[in-house]
């Protein structure tokens, strides 16, 4: 998962830094509200952890903002503060869980896990757009009554710019969903299959992506 990390200890947030992505996430690491703020501008999340207490604000109040966005990707709170009056708030706020310092690495881990697996069965697997059919479970589409045959990397990059319809998901976003193990041509391979996935889409009225010139691609929907 990419993963939003709001930690002002420069300590902490290395060390979630490298526990994280022993574990195979991808991270965007900000010290305080501001940068957080902006991370979201410009980027696409599967998951926020963020740290109660910040030096410009508060990440309770930081939850209230994205939940206000429209962004429902699970988010953590870390906190020193164990009150039940305080984990209240934070879950009233639009928080999923809660978790208190100091805490066991482990532990942490399996809550983004678990935080994980839950939103992806709650997101939607089908989406069906005039002529357009597409069942990301089963990796099935169908345009205009005929299937329409992707490969595994085309899947890859599809479900991850369907995951966010609507909103940019950047360049680096996407190989890093797409590629496990992203080598140096994964850029210009990203922009073949994309080429590949419009023509494909084009074949009958339905989604469409659009590309943001050097920032990355947006999968447009009609709502």
């Amino acid at each position: 998962m990419h993963l939003l990390v709001v930690e002002d200890s420069a300590a902490a947030r290395d060390l979630l830094r490298r526990s994280l992505k022993e574990t195979g996430h991808t991270l965007a690491l900000a010290s305080n509200v501001a940068e957080a703020q902006a991370l979201v501008e410009t980027s696409a999340f599967d998951l926020a952890v963020i740290d109660v207490m910040l030096p410009d604000g508060s990440g309770i109040d930081l939850c209230r903002e994205l939940r206000a966005r429209g962004l429902s990707f699970p988010i953590l709170f870390l906190t020193a503060r164990g009150d039940v009056s305080d984990r209240i708030e934070g879950l009233d706020a639009g928080g999923d869980d809660y978790l208190r310092k100091p805490f066991a690495l482990a532990e942490l881990r399996a809550r983004i896990r678990a935080l994980g697996r839950r939103a992806g069965d709650s997101r939607t697997r089908t989406l069906q757009q005039g002529e357009t059919t597409i069942d990301f479970g089963a990796r099935r589409m169908h345009i205009s009554g005929a299937e329409v045959t992707l490969t595994a990397r085309e899947w890859a990059v599809l479900d991850a710019l369907a995951a966010h319809a609507g909103r940019l998901v950047t360049r680096a976003d996407v190989i890093a969903a797409a590629w496990p193990r992203p080598g140096p041509g994964a850029s210009e391979s990203l922009d073949v299959i994309v080429l590949r996935l419009r023509r494909k889409l084009q074949r009958g009225a339905g989604p469409r992506i659009r590309t943001v010139r050097g920032q990355g691609f947006v999968f447009e929907i009609d709502t």
